[in-house]
């Protein structure tokens, strides 16, 4: 599952002191009937790995029968389940949720009574006797509901020429399944699945395997039966229906393909190139061919607070921005983030569908390796990205949460379905990837390869824990990795690498090293230690490296010029230089590889807001920056005098002359690479225009905000005042600085558009005015139907970025509406991540006050993050702002 904030994004939009992006969450559930198989045991079972059923019976295929009434949002199905009872029982229990049963019967056996448990999401079903030992055909009628949201069989409804249309989809990660099958829905509980449905005559039917075979019913009804899936968990089971295109290509003796509404397979071209380049190269670096005959990868209109993607097996779904290329608003940041998604969903066919973590508590397992393995698949597929800079990007957003006290282990323990959803978070994706990076580049990169491959084959179609892993990678490195590998995942927080000396003779340096931890509210505390990997670099010198262990080190590198620490940055800690050799790494800074020049201003800034340093060692940092180094590195740079901006909320003299500093700075870059495209200039480049204008635009260059309005005044008559890729960035700006009419003027173009992709783009900026009147304005719209109900969400948490205490209080004070355009599984965390963004301490209090009034205790973790990130803010706020307010001063 892609969640919606990727590495990418998060290289250019990371929000420096705690500032985070909100995902997953749903219903409180009992805790399970047993703990997990602990990270550090190997090969959990049936008879040991979390379950929140009885571990009497166990499935082993569902056939499955289902007529869908998408006018109705209901359908009627029966399902047949083969099951095998292991311990003599006469109720067998399984999980479904909003079904409804007309009656359960085993052949031979009779009919059952049915308890259905609303709140443990379970039906139980008790026979007239004891079930013996043996296998059984459990065969249940039952109906169920279609959604409007992105959870169990939803709908979707869109615009088009011809008026609204509606599809429907399923989404069953992780724990709703149970919506569409009474099933045992957890991912240990592996089944083969024959579906089978009666659709309207003319529609297109999706599954995770081909259609097998297809007949007229009469009365405008077609049955369709879907060919038998491998082995695989409920969670990547996949329906689809509407009025589609379908194009394909042959790869690897796979049918790839894409699936769009009508009219749209031309936007998915480049999906479709990407996903049959990559198909044979994972085929080679996993060791083991894709098992299914299709691969087709589904273009759906509409959003998610939870997820962008997601896996299912054969069949993956996608929200169409994360598919689909639109000239006439697609940028190269989207291009480049449709073949990151790709990448990763294609991984998962693999790290999640054929080999499955047994229980969420090692979910890292699939979302930590597919968010690796996408950038792998980047930097060999598209080099000039130099994606190696956006996993900098990546790894830190999972700091900015794991130097907090509220952060948990990569590995962590998971008792309840709203747990399991709140476990997708940077701390599991970004942290898991970078973790991942660190060991890979430990035991080299051949030697990681060969034990992914080793893994892949000894558990295709099975279950595993992390330590499976492990013991794969350590057998084919023949070097040790798993006590490492245990300190980073067994354990939160971030380790921070301090430079205690630097000595130099007969032309080498030694360092000697200390190991603490970094932390941005518990400074105090004490340290964690881990055994942590570490490459050095002397500038115009060598490189060498060391494992820093019990808090000590030393390390000694051919040169005598300034060193590097975390050269190359793969290492997952923060580094502290001392005065002297910072100030050594500032003189020499333009000779410094891109992506050392982006960990270093990362680690500069970080460690200033937390007081680890002088938050101006950035300022000094930003003054040393080429303006032709990598457009990543500026692009940070950007994104980070954003964020200073940001705390300056409420201070306008301050901010005002930050801002002059700010746009000094940043105006000789917007005049460098220009408003328009050049020839054959980088991709990265283009990135970086936008990423400018829009940072410009933001501090209220008068500049750019006089020429983003010119050109959407032109736009009107001149098709080419604003140019596709950089429609987003230039209505943006406009947005943001909206008076009534201007507001007035994208409403008007938002109502007149039928292309979902486009008409999504508007109603979002709708969302972005400064102006706190047109700033409601946009709440109140997206409690109408009017944007869509899916899109609703998606506004709300847009004027959040700029109103965050007068969102949070119109949440609260509307949250059953609210909680209506959410997902059921981001309602625990979408309300409290609305204020995370403010630095006012009592949202800090509100936050925790509505979580105790609305949350069970076990599912507050999310609501306790957005708290945490509200006292840092203000923590910096009053701080930290300061010596920068005096810098700017300094500086003039």
């Amino acid at each position: 599952m892609r969640r919606l904030m990727s590495s990418a994004a998060v290289a250019v939009m990371l929000f420096a002191a705690g500032s985070v992006s909100a995902a997953p969450a749903a219903k409180a559930k009992p805790k399970p009937v047993a703990a997990a198989a602990s990270a550090g045991s190997k090969g959990a079972t049936f008879a040991t790995v979390t379950t929140q059923l009885p571990r009497n019976v166990r499935p082993s295929h569902y056939d499955v029968a289902f007529t869908p009434d998408a006018d109705k949002l209901t359908f009627d199905a029966k399902v047949k389940i083969a099951i095998e009872v292991v311990e003599p029982t006469a109720t067998v229990t399984l999980q479904a949720a909003d079904l409804t049963f007309s009656k359960a019967e085993i052949a031979g056996i009779g009919a059952a009574s049915i308890k259905v448990d609303d709140e443990a999401q379970t039906a139980a079903f008790t026979f007239g006797k004891v079930l013996p030992k043996g296998k059984y055909v459990l065969s249940i009628d039952y109906a169920g509901k279609i959604y409007k949201q992105a959870a169990g069989l939803f709908a979707l409804d869109y615009e088009t020429e011809a008026g609204k249309k509606r599809a429907i989809y399923t989404q069953f990660e992780n724990s709703d399944a149970r919506r569409f099958i009474p099933s045992w829905d957890e991912p240990f509980y592996k089944a083969t699945y024959s579906v089978e449905a009666t659709i309207p005559t003319g529609q297109m039917a999706l599954g995770n395997m081909p259609i097998a075979s297809s007949k007229d019913l009469g009365n405008g009804k077609t049955l369709v039966k879907f060919a038998t899936s491998p082995k695989m968990s409920t969670y990547l089971l996949f329906f689809g229906l509407g009025e589609f295109d379908r194009a394909s290509v042959k790869s690897a003796g796979a049918d790839v393909g894409v699936v769009t509404k009508k009219g749209d397979t031309a936007k998915a071209d480049f999906a479709l190139k990407a996903a049959a380049d990559i198909l044979p190269w994972y085929n080679d670096y996993f060791g083991t061919p894709y098992p299914l005959p299709v691969l087709d990868n589904i273009a759906a209109p509409g959003r998610s607070q939870f997820f962008s993607a997601m896996e299912n097996w054969g069949a993956i779904f996608y929200f169409e921005y994360a598919l689909l290329l639109d000239p006439k608003i697609s940028t190269e940041t989207d291009k480049q983030n449709v073949f990151t998604t790709v990448a990763h969903e294609m991984a998962h066919q693999w790290f999640g569908d054929l080999v499955t973590m047994a229980w969420w508590d090692d979910l890292w397992l699939n979302e930590g390796f597919a968010s690796w393995m996408e950038g792998r698949a980047t930097e060999h597929f598209h080099p000039e990205w130099n994606a190696a800079l956006n996993a900098v990007g990546g790894r830190e957003y999972a700091m900015s949460l794991d130097a907090l006290s509220t952060t948990h282990p990569v590995v962590q323990h998971v008792e309840t379905v709203e747990q399991a959803s709140q476990a997708f978070d940077a701390i599991t994706y970004q942290k898991g990837e970078a973790v991942i990076r660190m060991l890979e580049s430990y035991v080299g990169h051949d030697a990681w390869r060969d034990g992914v491959r080793a893994y892949m084959k000894q558990h295709a179609h099975g279950n595993t824990v992390s330590d499976d892993l492990w013991s794969a990678v350590e057998t084919a490195a023949g070097k040790p990795i798993k006590a490492i590998a245990h300190d980073f995942t067994l354990q939160p927080g971030v380790p921070l690498i301090t430079v205690d000396s630097a000595t130099c003779a007969a032309g080498k340096t030694t360092l000697a090293l200390t190991q603490t931890e970094f932390s941005k509210d518990a400074p105090g505390k004490t340290p964690l230690t881990w055994r942590t990997p570490v490459t050095v670099q002397a500038l115009g010198g060598g490189t060498a490296k060391t494992l820093v262990t019990g808090g000590k080190g030393s390390v000694t590198v051919d040169g005598c010029g300034p060193v590097v620490v975390n050269a190359g940055q793969n290492g997952y800690f923060r580094v502290q230089y001392g005065p002297e050799r910072f100030a050594g790494v500032v003189q020499n800074f333009a000779k410094l590889p891109a992506i050392d020049q982006l960990g270093v201003i990362s680690d500069a800034w970080s460690m200033g807001l937390a007081g680890y340093q002088p938050a101006t060692d950035f300022l000094e940092l930003a003054k040393a920056t080429p303006a032709d180094t990598d457009p990543q590195v500026l692009s940070k740079v950007a994104s980070t005098f954003s964020a200073i901006d940001g705390y300056y909320e409420g201070m306008p003299t301050e901010r005002a002359a930050f801002r002059k500093l700010a746009i000094a700075q940043l105006r000789p870059l917007l005049a460098k690479v220009g408003w328009t495209a050049k020839p054959g200039e980088a991709d990265n480049v283009a990135i970086l225009r936008a990423d400018l204008i829009g940072a410009l635009g933001g501090l209220g260059d008068a500049e750019v905000v006089a020429e983003a309005t010119r050109r959407f005044a032109a736009d009107k008559t001149d098709p080419s005042a604003i140019p596709g890729p950089l429609r987003k960035t230039v209505l943006g700006v406009v947005a943001k600085h909206a008076d009534q009419a201007t507001w007035d003027a994208i409403h008007a173009q938002a109502q007149a558009e039928k292309t979902p992709l486009v008409r999504n783009q508007l109603y979002t900026l709708l969302a972005g005015a400064e102006d706190e009147a047109l700033a409601r304005k946009a709440l109140a719209l997206a409690l109408t139907p009017e944007p869509g109900e899916t899109l609703s969400s998606t506004m709300i948490s847009r004027v959040a970025g700029l109103h965050p205490d007068l969102t949070f209080d119109w949440a609260v004070a509307n949250k059953d509406a609210v909680n209506d355009k959410v997902d059921s599984s981001s309602r625990t965390r979408f309300i409290p991540g609305l204020g995370q963004a403010s630095s006012n301490p009592a949202t800090a209090e509100k936050i925790k006050a509505y979580a105790a009034a609305n949350l069970a205790e076990g599912s507050r973790k999310e609501a306790d993050k957005a708290a945490a990130a509200v006292l840092n803010r203000a923590q910096i706020r009053q701080q930290r702002l300061p010596a920068i307010t005096a810098w700017v001063a300094k500086a003039g």
